[in-house]
């Protein structure tokens, strides 16, 4: 949840009471946020000693989806509705005093669709800024940068005097070799491409820099008279720059993805129209696309839903009327309208309509707007029930299983390991000895770090790692996990399967390997799974080891685990098959490799920088669940 600070004479000036540290951490838990801390005793502390201290801030955790509360005027403005002490805010467009044709337009040329293909614009007139709102504009930007934005991967806003240019603007895309300019805080002009190793060493614009570096063609935004208003996603220009002084603000939003684009220019807009001169009002922009059509923006309308009084009241267990519930709708900043009864259908008063602003679009479904009356009636006033139907909870299957293998190794005196799930691919594969054939693995798309670009196809890894971290325990170190491994599979919807697994590794002085396999045979005698021969083709059920080749063991010290299912029992079909099957096909045929054991390859020891020779087991859990 992010945390936004706020100065608290300023919060508290607009919310119209002073509040104490109690009261005000009450306010904030009813509305759904959690005060996080208030500095006022550091600053008096502070003052006392005689140094330096800024005013007394409010910490406040807000959901992540409220993108309004990212700002000291969102935060006051939903409070205040809340409190029924303010009526919610109706924004408006306001055109130019020539109508739609006389609205400043921003030309985007098709070569945009190559490197960042969407932008939306504002703007905001005769806004009055004092240090601290300008300020809070200028964090709002950042936080939503970050935030939604991921990074300005997604969304970056840029915010410009619109006095210091004009318009039509362009929204085009060129050689970085061509785009030259004097870039924000700098006193000499640059390439484009220039700017890339300029700002290499620059501690906050260099995190954005991949995102256009290697792209063939840079977005940029120009005035009528070719003058830079910015380098999207990366900065700004000199000479649009906005101050405190500024009257006129310009409001530009690049994006690569359209819904984030229309939240993020709605939010900085709308959270600042206040301190325009007629408040909540904003300019419209005409955007002209490539191929002739035009579109306004912000679109700054409502979004319309239905809801009903009798779901609200059967998730909440109340008895509330229309009228009621639209009374608490409305302290959550949404515009609710009862129906009126047609006579051909009586049922129609229980709908509701609700009108929801552009401020609020963490509204997705009649759910979200039941939360909000249970918001603003008081969860801790909703009535304590028993639910009308009862059930007993109990665990899956294949979670029993594993917890008989789980119970077993650990009385044995081995000890579990928890490792992530997440690995990298050279763990997964490389270090193990083993290759990777392309269709096994599951891959994340765009991992933060190395360490995180695979789903584990096994679980040894994982072991091999946590006997890597603690080499200095004494030995023998004697680790097991029973745990989830994930493989690709096409016959799945999602394209994947989860795979109850179980592992254990021993590290000593000697291999071990008559300790792995011993534990293999208490787990499966738990299991009541007995153990065969091989060569055995009569026994209807059992386990037993053959040699192996997994490149991750010592040629001729690995082994592979087979298991013979039951047959299928339940029904006389059933039966009658198993008969047939035994006196026409072998029951060795249904022998499955569920898993391997051996001495670990010195290569892959080394490979985890262990120097401790070891043995390892794993196989596939379920195997063994019944099936009817």
């Amino acid at each position: 949840m992010p945390t936004v600070p706020v100065d608290k004479a300023d919060l508290f000036e607009k919310l119209g009471k002073q509040y104490t540290t109690d009261e005000f951490d009450r306010l904030c838990f009813d509305y759904g946020l959690e005060l996080d801390e208030d500095t006022t005793e550091d600053v008096e502390a502070a003052i006392k000693n005689g140094l330096p201290a800024e005013r007394p801030q409010l910490k406040i955790e807000v959901p992540a989806n409220r993108y309004d509360l990212l700002c000291i005027e969102g935060i006051s403005r939903a409070l205040g509705v809340f409190l029924e002490r303010q009526e919610a805010p109706q924004y408006r467009l306001v055109y130019p005093s020539g109508g739609e044709s006389k609205l400043i337009t921003m030309n985007i040329h098709p070569e945009t669709q190559r490197v960042r293909p969407l932008i939306a614009c504002a703007i905001l007139r005769n806004i009055r800024f004092t240090p601290r709102s300008y300020k809070s504009f200028i964090d709002l930007q950042d936080k939503l940068n970050q935030n939604i934005g991921r990074r300005r991967w997604l969304v970056a806003i840029g915010t410009h005097d619109l006095d210091a240019i004009e318009g039509p603007f362009r929204f085009e895309a060129r050689d970085p070799e061509k785009i030259k300019f004097k870039a924000l805080g700098k006193n000499v002009e640059y390439t484009a491409k220039e700017l890339m190793t300029v700002y290499e060493s620059d501690k906050h614009v260099s995190r954005f820099l991949p995102i256009i570096r290697d792209a063939p063609v840079y977005p940029i935004i120009y005035d009528s008279r070719d003058r830079v208003l910015s380098l999207p996603p990366i900065i700004n220009s000199e000479h649009s720059k906005i101050s405190l002084n500024t009257r006129n603000v310009f409001i530009e939003v690049t994006a690569t993805d359209d819904t984030k684009l229309q939240i993020v220019v709605n939010m900085v807009a709308t959270m600042f129209s206040e301190y325009c001169e007629e408040p909540y009002t904003i300019e419209p922009v005409k955007l002209v696309f490539p191929d002739g059509s035009t579109r306004i923006s912000p679109d700054i309308s409502p979004l319309t839903m239905t809801a009903r009084a009798s779901y609200i009241n059967s998730c909440t267990s109340l008895s509330l009327s229309p009228p009621a519930i639209a009374r608490l709708l409305t302290r959550m900043t949404l515009n609710p309208a009862l129906n009126t009864v047609p006579s051909s259908n009586p049922g129609y008063a229980d709908e509701i309509t609700v009108a929801i602003p552009c401020t609020r679009p963490d509204i997705l479904h009649e759910c979200d707007v039941v939360e909000d009356a249970a918001v603003a009636y008081g969860y801790n006033s909703l009535p304590d029930i028993f639910p009308k139907t009862s059930t007993i909870a109990q665990p899956l299957p294949i979670s029993r299983l594993a917890d008989v293998i789980r119970r077993e190794w650990a009385m044995s005196g081995w000890v579990e390991a928890l490792p992530l799930i997440l690995c990298s691919h050279e763990e997964n594969f490389t270090l193990m000895n083993r290759s990777d054939p392309g269709t096994l693995a599951v891959r994340i798309a765009n991992p933060k770090t190395l360490e995180f670009q695979v789903v584990r196809t096994s679980l040894l890894p994982g072991l091999l790692k946590t006997v890597r971290e603690n080499r200095s325990h004494a030995l023998p170190i004697r680790l097991f996990e029973v745990s989830d491994v994930v493989f690709k599979d096409a016959t799945q919807e999602r394209q994947a399967r989860n795979e109850r697994h179980a592992a254990a590794l021993w590290c000593s002085k000697t291999a071990g390997f008559e300790v792995i396999h011993g534990l293999l045979d208490r787990a499966m005698r738990m299991l009541e799974v007995p153990r065969i021969a091989s060569t055995d083709h009569t026994s209807e059920r059992g386990y037993y080891i053959v040699e192996g080749n997994d490149p991750a063991y010592f040629p001729g010290r690995a082994a592979d685990v087979y298991f013979r299912p039951p047959p299928v029992r339940g029904s006389r079909v059933g039966h009658l098959t198993n008969v047939v099957n035994r006196n026409l096909v072998p029951l060795s045929s249904r022998d499955v490799k569920i898993g391997t054991l051996g001495v670990l390859h010195p290569i892959v020891l080394s490979n985890f920088e262990i120097t401790y020779p070891c043995s390892a087991l794993e196989f596939n859990v379920e195997v063994f669940l019944k099936r009817s």
